[in-house]
């Protein structure tokens, strides 16, 4: 029987049969000691089941069908034990999953998921050996072949010598995935053209001009990073358009994107361009986006010019200098039971965020409360203590405003009126949902670990449909005390205006935001956002997951 007969009935990976077959065909040619030992290598069954894997971890980003859902399933795992730890003396099923989840087995079958869905399993170049002469130096060649991804790699002119090297390798590109150039590498040639005494637009030049199979003539660096993917994941709080940004060292390499969006940080090795990826998105090829470091600088940069020529005046009352918002990590904060996150609706006054949070609150009383609110002012024929006000003394509640006890807090008509902290706290351990309104500014004291608030904007529409609807909806007027007349243009016009601060301002905190152009859908879209608040993990500030 041929060899070849012998990989087919056996099911050989096909690369595997084609080579048994050219041995085959090279046995008059070959040692027979040799050639047997090869014939049993590659006949053996733990050589074909690591092609086999190798073949179906290859295909992660080609076949949908197996690509991760997610690269930290280990995270996930201790998440769980960590809800399930105080259950186990309470349900035997708990405390068999428990034991379940620790299992050597499949904790290391999540940690091999958690390397492939991170690309953490390519070939690497073994180190140079020591014992080289002092005079040799070392060469390496590496071939590349041109397709419409890029090469994955960008170049610099070495300060010192002047020659080209490897300025950056980008995780998942052709570069990185070959395992065999690496950062600070000098090239000495590219496709049989040397380059010395070129600068890096005329290497660019003539990688452009290659066509199938580009060969590259490396000295290696002496010191390889590390390239392995960093777990970090960051919320964008501003735009970014690479293709608009004329510091960027590579604008094909650059990655675009929007405010609020999650990107997967796979490299922070360079100061003032990180290497990261949308998250969720199934491309291999990472992109270069600003710093931290270097995007702070850039905004404090154009504050100063702008203060500077008069073209903006920032307000000390509710902006923080300090406060500059460019990325926050975060991580998935799954739902608990029995412990829900509280629902904030901040908004322009006006907008509707209080008829919001009456409906809602409306909608199952026994479910959603909202806290009373403390005021010094005289209790009204009618009211309770208790249920629409919890009446203090002004040298109490200025106390309690001293000490830090509420979240937020406001004086009208020479009365005092605030939020307690307490309050909002106490909902929550009674295992209801908490649902405030308060005043932007508050979200400074309200967005911490211990309340993990799920923070909405209520927005208005455009002009004409915000006067279109409230004028349809014969609303009153929130500016008139006695509520007996609708509102006036310029009161549509200061609500939009109103809106537009609070996002430029606190928009980054919220979690989602609602136009509130028609109530019922509003309402209804509120309804949804506060069952997924309850149900679906979201992404949070990684402080207050850790």
């Amino acid at each position: 029987m041929t060899a070849a007969v012998m990989a087919s009935e056996r099911n050989y990976d096909p690369v595997i049969s084609k080579l048994i077959t050219s041995l085959k065909e090279t046995e008059s040619l070959t040692d027979e000691q040799d050639l047997g030992f090869l014939q049993n290598l590659l006949q053996s069954k733990e050589l074909n089941a690591l092609v086999n894997v190798h073949s179906k971890v290859a295909k992660i980003n080609k076949d949908d069908r197996i690509a991760p859902l997610l690269s930290a399933s280990m995270q996930v795992l201790l998440e769980i034990l960590e809800l399930l730890a105080p259950r186990c003396h309470i349900s035997p099923l708990c405390k068999e999953i428990f034991h379940l989840l620790q299992t050597p087995h499949l904790q290391s079958l999540l940690f091999a998921h958690d390397s492939i869905a991170q690309k953490d399993f390519y070939p690497h170049l073994p180190d140079i050996p020591i014992e080289v002469d002092e005079d040799e130096e070392t060469i390496k060649i590496v071939q590349l072949v041109k397709s419409n991804e890029p090469l994955g790699a960008t170049i610099k002119t070495d300060e010192e010598t002047g020659k080209i090297i490897i300025a950056r390798i980008m995780h998942g590109g052709a570069a990185d995935r070959s395992g065999l150039i690496h950062v600070g590498d000098e090239v000495i040639e590219v496709n049989n053209i040397n380059v010395e005494g070129k600068t890096p637009s005329d290497v660019l030049s003539i990688l452009q001009n290659s066509e199938g199979t580009i060969t590259f003539k490396l000295v290696p660096s002496d010191g390889k990073l590390d390239q392995r993917e960093s777990k970090v994941r960051v919320k964008a709080y501003f735009n970014y358009e690479p293709e608009n940004d004329p510091y960027i060292p590579c604008k094909e390499a650059g990655l675009g994107f929007q405010r609020g969006e999650v990107l997967h940080i796979v490299s922070q090795d360079d100061s003032y361009w990180w290497q990261a990826r949308k998250e969720g998105e199934k491309t291999t090829r990472a992109g270069l986006i600003p710093s931290r470091a270097l995007q702070e600088r850039r905004i404090l940069h154009e504050r100063t010019q702008k203060e500077t020529n008069g073209d903006v005046k920032t307000e000390n009352d509710d902006f923080d200098r300090e406060m500059i918002a460019t990325y926050e990590e975060v991580a998935k904060l799954y739902p608990r039971p029995g412990v829900f996150r509280p629902i904030v609706l901040i908004g322009a006054p006006g907008v509707g965020r209080n008829e919001l949070k009456r409906r809602l609150v409306a909608r199952d009383p026994e479910k959603y409360k909202s806290p009373v609110p403390y005021t010094t002012r005289p209790m009204r024929s009618g009211e309770v203590a208790g249920r629409e006000y919890l009446f203090v003394t002004r040298a109490k509640m200025e106390a309690d405003i001293a000490v830090g006890k509420f979240i937020e807090h406001g004086e009208y008509k020479g009365h005092l009126y605030g939020t307690a902290a307490e309050s909002v706290k106490s909902i929550i351990n009674s295992g209801c949902v908490c649902v405030i309104g308060p005043h932007y500014q508050a979200l400074k004291s309200l967005r911490t670990a211990q309340l993990k608030p799920f923070i909405v904007h209520i927005r208005p529409p455009a002009f004409d449909e915000l006067k279109i609807s409230r004028t349809k909806a014969r609303a009153r007027s929130t500016f008139d005390e006695t509520n007996s007349r609708g509102f006036t243009d310029d009161e549509f016009t200061e609500m939009i205006k109103s809106a537009e601060r609070i996002s430029f301002l606190y928009g980054h905190f919220c979690d989602d935001e609602i136009v509130n152009d028609d109530l019922t859908e509003a309402f209804e879209k509120l309804v949804k956002l506060a069952n997924k608040c309850e149900s679906e993990p979201l992404w949070a500030p990684a402080s207050w997951v850790q």
